[in-house]
């Protein structure tokens, strides 16, 4: 039997999400998807738009996303 290990990345947001419901005390927490998408999102866009030399035709195959709703993220961010 093989045992699935998570990914990294997974692993990453494991740990960041555990310290900030630990860092909480007790708070409630809202927007809790809005909050990591928003810290996620950025990065990767970045990370993906270099890895395209900045061709948001190829960054978006990449992404698996259309182009336009790419360009929109981009916008969002302040990444144009």
């Amino acid at each position: 039997m093989t045992t699935h290990q998570p990914s990294p990345l997974a692993q990453a947001a494991t740990t960041a999400l555990e310290k900030y419901f630990t860092e909480l005390g007790g708070e409630p927490a809202t927007d809790v998807y809005d909050m990591v998408i928003s810290c996620v999102e950025r990065p990767m866009l970045q990370v993906v738009m270099a890895q395209a030399a900045n061709n948001q035709t190829v960054a978006a195959q990449i992404l698996g996303i259309n182009r336009n709703t790419l360009r929109k993220k981009l916008s969002d961010h302040g990444l144009l």
